[in-house]
């Protein structure tokens, strides 16, 4: 009963729990489709994780996996593609390249260029050197704020945070075989490196990196 009262209290005498990163700029994506040529049905006996990595994916695939995990889907609420605690939505998606480093913005479907560092490298040697993580053009990070949760969930947090960074990967990855495009979920990796590698702020803990690109 307190967490039910205490939590609107507690975000409107402090505002937002965490700051938005200061951008170089914001791109807006494709528009994503809502229909497909495979069934879910096919999508979900399909799916395996691949290591196998050869061209870069393109940008209305990229458009595609980044709503497919975080996308909105009733512009009137912000409601998304994956189910959030209290739609209170504490997962971020950042985008590593050639050409820098990014941040999937829901609410317009864009991309805010946070550096034009190539971190892969980085990335991969925070990720133990995994080489699924260095051979892949383009990688997919899921980072999540339980800052966000806290106010209403308290101890439970944590673990409402962690179950939407796995309905998110899911659905990145059911998207991503749709599309023909190999994709892996990694969990082993040094957090501060990554989190230092994408821009995230303090409070971000990373949760998945996911490379992608087509099959070869």
């Amino acid at each position: 009963m307190f967490a039910r009262w205490v939590g609107p209290l507690l975000v409107a005498a402090c505002g937002r729990v965490d700051a938005a990163p200061p951008t170089q700029g914001t791109t807006a994506l494709t528009p994503p489709a809502t229909s497909g040529s495979i069934a879910l049905e096919r999508a979900l006996a399909g799916r395996r994780s691949s290591r196998a990595f050869g061209a870069p994916i393109a940008p209305g695939e990229l458009s595609q996996l980044l709503w497919a995990a975080q996308g909105v889907t009733e512009p009137a609420t912000g409601k998304r593609t994956a189910p959030s605690a209290g739609a209170l939505y504490p997962l971020d998606v950042y985008v590593a390249r050639a050409d820098g480093i990014f941040l999937y913005r829901p609410d317009k479907h864009a991309l805010d260029k946070l550096g034009a560092a190539d971190k892969r490298a980085a990335i991969a040697k925070a990720s133990l050197d995994q080489e699924a993580v260095r051979a892949a053009p383009t990688l997919i990070v899921l980072t999540g704020t339980a800052a966000r949760l806290r106010p209403k969930y308290l101890e439970r947090s944590e673990r409402y945070m962690f179950l939407e960074a796995g309905h998110a990967a899911q659905n990145l990855l059911l998207q991503a075989h749709a599309l023909g495009i190999a994709a892996v979920p990694i969990g082993a990796f040094d957090d501060e490196a990554v989190r230092a590698a994408i821009a995230a702020p303090p409070g971000a803990t990373p949760l998945y990196v996911i490379p992608v690109a087509h099959t070869p």
